[in-house]
């Protein structure tokens, strides 16, 4: 190994390397059964940390953020590199050392504690994207899960274990965990929401001035920020904060959270809501050609579906006909998306 390979793999592990230092670091491991001094130097390291019973001024907890945080990093690196590369080159680095992850951490904790620094006093910041008409899953450092909806933002730091604070641009389903003592706060910009262990569908996307928070079950606590008003949610309780007013009613939640699942659930549902959820859905734009369709509802249920097949059923049950627009190039060179236009037959 040479003098700078160890700067190398501190910069790769802290994901702020170059192409070439992460070629470099990927090959050290990769070849490792054949350099003595690598081999050497992570042995001595692992059988250092099982001998030494003293205790630590590393809070290991957040060692599990900070792994989860490179794993984030190279999922949002995926286009650059195969994900098919990343897997072979990683289990084949697993083939020849055991328990690498344990034995990185090591690596990382000798090579930071010689240099006088904690990973508690590194913040990184992360975010999950969901692209335009699909879905994504998650599953956050504290346990956390849900799912984004399309054209979705979740970002948050690291360490995040004791500190659960995100931030939510689109929509999202989660199943918070409980911890009293940290609870998890939402931040959609104008408003934020503070659970301690709930399940509950959150939409609020920044272009809509439009935050719908529908609880499942649990306790939330929705907060204005500019008013400063807080109100409390029980279980099948809707919210809408719209124009810097707060509305609660009571709802079907399951209905809410259908589109996890691939389903597109109305339920008498007005006219400018079904058109937000479908322009959502189908990454298109819907126009009411007419104010007096906004008192006209839908109950239907609709999954794989096409947009074709959608906006004729609305035709069969309404007096109503649709007009199909498809997408056209605009003159800087990018599409427009393709419009549904709803007029009211008179």
């Amino acid at each position: 190994m040479k003098e700078n390979d160890f700067d190398k793999i501190e910069r790769y592990i802290n994901g702020v390397a170059n192409e070439n230092e992460i070629a470099r670091v990927e090959s050290l491991f990769l070849n490792g059964e054949d350099n003595y001094t690598l081999r050497h130097l992570l042995n001595n390291d692992w059988d250092i940390m099982l001998r030494d019973t003293s205790p630590s001024e590393v809070n290991r907890s957040h060692l599990l953020d900070r792994v989860h945080h490179i794993i984030r990093k190279k999922e949002t690196l995926k286009r650059q590199k195969p994900l098919q590369k990343f897997i072979r080159v990683y289990m084949r680095a697993a083939a020849i050392l055991l328990l690498p992850l344990l034995v990185a951490g090591g690596l990382v904790y000798s090579l930071l504690g010689n240099h006088g620094i904690t990973t508690v006093d590194r913040t990184v910041s992360s975010t999950i994207y969901a692209p335009l008409g699909a879905r994504v899953s998650f599953n956050l450092p504290d346990g956390t899960t849900g799912m984004l909806n399309s054209g979705s933002y979740l970002s948050y730091s690291i360490p995040f274990t004791n500190n659960r604070h995100v931030k939510l641009e689109g929509e999202g389903w989660f199943e918070v965990t409980h911890d009293e003592n940290h609870p998890f706060v939402i931040n959609t910009g104008n408003s934020t929401v503070k659970v301690l262990g709930t399940s509950f569908n959150l939409s609020a996307y920044p272009e809509e001035n439009y935050v719908e928070l529908v609880l499942q079950q649990g306790k939330v606590e929705f907060l204005d920020i500019k008013d400063n008003e807080k109100v409390t949610m029980l279980p099948s309780e809707r919210l809408v904060f719209h124009d810097g007013k707060v509305s609660k009613s009571v709802t079907d939640p399951e209905k809410y959270n259908a589109w996890t699942e691939g389903r597109l659930v109305f339920r008498e549902d007005p006219m400018a809501e079904v058109a937000r959820r479908i322009e959502r859905w189908y990454n298109v734009k819907v126009e009411l050609a007419d104010k007096e369709l906004e008192k006209y509802s839908f109950r239907a249920t609709f999954q794989d579906d096409k947009l074709e097949d959608v906006v004729g059923y609305l035709c069969m049950t309404s007096p109503i006909r649709c007009q199909i627009t498809p997408r056209r190039l605009l003159d800087d060179g990018t599409y427009e998306k393709e419009k549904v236009t709803i007029y009211l037959i008179k």
